[in-house]
């Protein structure tokens, strides 16, 4: 198989695999996909996972494309189709960690747990040896845990229930127990509440089934990348996304180490961006996996001046007057401090000279301003830290005063690790904690963004926009992902409730006396969400309010329950579909709202899709898309539906009208692809265009050839009677909507322009 020339993506479509979608089922997808206007397919990782695994993030062997999903010969046939269809080939590589909760699955940790130090690939792992006295710690025991009950031998296995493990060779002896057994090993299983505080193996976040590798060294570099660089020699593999980097001990050389091995491949990394950051200019990258875009298109649809109000309502809906920034501090130092202590203590070993070290590491975390540093780059971070954490916690500063020089040292184990955890502090803290706690207004609160700026205005976009096209034009956009807190097109119809604060809060108001939860932020939550989706699937609804209570971890929680908390949210849930005033005032409202939504859907994927950077189609959102949280977005999708919709829309005069929310998006997702594939010489610059007069509702830009053009606040627009007398002045020539097919030249009236559809896009009529 001949690579695809190494030129960029001009855009990619995301489809997620699993042993119920496996490469044969996407390959069967490609020419859907090729009519769709895609360039390249972007599947989720490949390497064999853990058995029934249905993201493929928790790979088990290096060596093979997972059987369960489609494997070397599914992976062929992929290669084929796509070949065939001149579409490009992306993959998603996980180089930060294996998983490893099957201990037979995963033949790397199986030896290393057999062997202990001495197993051949002992060094993939980041173990703290001395620390376990010179074992493995596997939090897996329950509190009722008696050795001699519940441990058992079985040929050359030590089984706990349903976990088994390997027996070091010559551990038993005749007459032994389990028990016995048990101590001689290089592991020691212990309760599953100490992985908070003793397990000694780094993990991803605080997940111990998924144990950190050391791509540091070379070696296991070329091993655990050996698989993967032959598909992009042999099986036309010509992008890779790269997987979670902030949790590599280096990853600006392991970036260089991968490019390097194959230095024509497009390469995006899953970098999460604070507001105004960017990716070290040392990378040899062409950008982020878009959350950065997702963040700046999504504010763009809210607007600023709604802030005062929308404020005043949730602090007198909930009580709550903490903002962001507080908020956001709580929930990381409640990880740092519960969950990720046993990482903070680990760390901490490494410095016994400095005094109370534990609690001065895990302030200057909680201060840190991003999700990591990658010193000498990113150092102002650090000092931004240090100087919140003397103003916080003055009597701190000593400790804080010796541990810098080893903080600030790049090449020194203390900066190394602790760089490796402020990026899990950060997204454990802010986005799986405060996320669900601070419901101000719950569609800003999403990966990448920052909930505490409430909208964009449009210069603000625009400026924001010019500079991607200046430092990362080939860098991925998005506005759905698998790990997307909610569906774009939730958050385009979350974003009406700033244009109509004083509806929103009523029925708030009312919902509140209906169906009472005790934690009143979180029911603020709740309702929005709920006026977002409508009465959808009452499971979906159920299993969305427990994953975001315990995730809040406030009157509930993962590791302790509270079912009288959880019945009381479950009972609400059930109320909106069982009481009908409930229900009604839920449906009345977002039949109010969802038009409108509408309009932020359009204008959200047009712009998205034409912005500077390689535009990514989350797998089914070329219609709405109306997802919670993982492991609703990951649904599988009606590939059959898709084909007939877009087999609809290949007639002559099939595009349709504006009522059609679903096919309108398909037809501008297919003809915005279409341009940016078949006419890459439309979307090379980036201008601001505006209108005359200037008008709030409109955002322009030209990317010097193709023009969009789009609405915003689409509710104030209907309120003041529609674009009365605003016109858009265009470039020279003569221009023709790819939506409807209309022409215009000159200074075109908005009313006109947008008569059919709240967007428009313009390309060059060809002479």
């Amino acid at each position: 198989m001949t690579p695809r020339a190494s030129s960029p993506p001009r855009s990619t479509y995301r489809l997620q695999l699993s042993d119920h979608f496996t490469l044969n089922d996407a390959a069967n997808v490609v020419p859907y996909l090729s009519r769709l206007g895609v360039d390249a397919l972007y599947v989720a990782p490949l390497l064999k996972a853990l058995a029934g695994s249905q993201h493929g993030y928790d790979v088990v062997d290096h060596s093979m494309v997972d059987p369960a999903r489609g494997g070397e010969k599914g992976l062929e046939t992929l290669s084929e189709a796509c070949e065939r269809a001149g579409l490009a080939l992306v993959v998603d590589i996980v180089p930060n960690h294996m998983g490893v909760a099957d201990p037979a699955q995963n033949h790397a940790w199986w030896e290393l747990l057999r062997l202990g130090p001495a197993a051949l690939r002992a060094s993939w792992f980041d173990v703290d040896w001395d620390f376990g006295h010179g074992r493995v710690l596997i939090p897996v025991l329950a509190d009722d845990f008696e050795a001699d009950r519940d441990l058992a031998l079985a040929g050359d296995e030590l089984r706990y229930g349903a976990h088994r493990y390997p027996l070091a060779p010559g551990s038993v002896r005749p007459g032994d127990t389990p028990a016995a057994v048990h101590d001689r090993q290089h592991y020691e299983l212990i309760n599953a509440r100490r992985a908070d505080t003793d397990q000694n193996y780094r993990r991803f976040f605080a997940i111990t089934d998924l144990a950190g590798l050391r791509v540091e060294d070379p070696a296991v570099h070329q091993a655990t990348h050996r698989q993967i660089l032959r598909w992009v020699r042999e099986l036309g593999v010509a992008g890779l996304r790269v997987d979670h980097p902030d949790g590599l001990a280096e990853p600006g050389e392991y970036l260089d180490r991968l490019v390097a091995s194959a230095p024509e491949m497009w390469v995006s990394v899953e970098k999460i961006l604070q507001v105004a950051e960017e990716l070290p200019a040392s990378w040899p990258v062409a950008g982020t996996t878009g959350y950065d875009a997702l963040a700046q298109v999504n504010a763009l649809l809210v607007d600023p001046l709604a802030e005062p109000r929308i404020d005043d309502i949730y602090r007198e809906l909930t009580g709550d007057e903490a903002d962001w920034g507080e908020h956001a501090t709580a929930g990381k130092r409640l990880v740092a401090t519960t969950i990720l202590q046993a990482e903070f203590r680990r760390l901490a070993r490494l410095v016994p000279a400095v005094p109370d070290a534990v609690v001065a590491l895990t302030e200057l975390v909680v201060a840190f301003p991003a999700y990591r540093s990658y010193l000498p780059e990113g150092a102002p971070h650090l000092q931004q830290a240090v100087d919140t954490v003397r103003r916080r916690r003055p009597e701190l500063m000593p400790s804080v005063d010796q541990l810098l020089p080893r903080l600030s040292d790049p090449y020194d184990e203390v900066c190394v690790r602790f760089q490796q955890l402020t990026g899990a502090v950060m997204a454990k803290g802010a986005e799986d904690t405060a996320f669900y706690r601070y419901t101000r207004f719950v569609g800003l609160n999403e990966v990448g963004a920052d909930p505490g700026q409430f909208g964009l205005d449009v210069s603000a976009f625009h400026a924001l926009t010019a500079r991607r096209q200046e430092v990362a034009p080939w860098g991925m956009t998005t506005l759905s992902t698998h790990d997307t807190k909610r569906g774009e097109d939730l958050r385009a119809r979350l974003a009406v409730l700033a244009e109509v604060p004083n509806e929103w809060a009523d029925l708030a108001r009312r919902l509140q006396q209906l169906a009472p939860i005790p934690d009143r932020a979180f029911g603020y939550l709740l309702w929005q969400s709920f006026v977002a989706t409508g009465l959808i699937e009452r499971e979906r609804m159920h299993a969305y309010a427990e994953k975001a209570m315990r995730e809040a971890s406030e009157a509930t929680s993962w590791a302790d329950p509270v079912p009288a908390f959880e019945k009381t949210v479950h009972a609400a849930v059930d109320a909106a579909y069982d009481q009908p005033e409930v229900g009604g005032l839920i449906d009345a409202f977002a039949r109010r709202i969802h038009p409108y939504g509408w309009s932020n859907s359009l204008t959200q994927k047009l712009v998205q899709i034409t912005m500077p950077g390689v535009p990514d189609v989350y797998q089914g959102s070329e219609l709405c898309e109306t997802s919670l949280v993982d492991p609703d977005n990951r649904r599988p999708v009606d590939f059959d539906r898709l084909e007939n919709a877009l087999g609809g829309l290949d007639q002559p005069g099939a595009e349709p009208t504006a009522g059609g929310t679903s096919s309108a998006k398909l037809w501008v997702t297919r003809q915005a692809l279409h341009a940016r594939r078949d006419h890459p010489e439309w979307f090379v610059a980036y201008r601001p265009l505006t209108g005359r007069p200037t008008d709030a509702h409109l955002v322009a830009f030209d990317r010097g050839g193709a023009i969009t053009v789009a609405t915003r606040l689409p509710v104030g627009l209907d309120r003041r009677g529609g674009w009365g007398e605003v016109g858009l002045p265009l470039p020279d020539g003569v221009y023709r909507d790819a939506l409807t097919g209309t022409q215009h030249e000159g200074c075109v009236p908005l009313s006109e322009l947008l008569a059919r559809y709240p967007v428009a896009m313009l390309v060059p009529e060809r002479s």
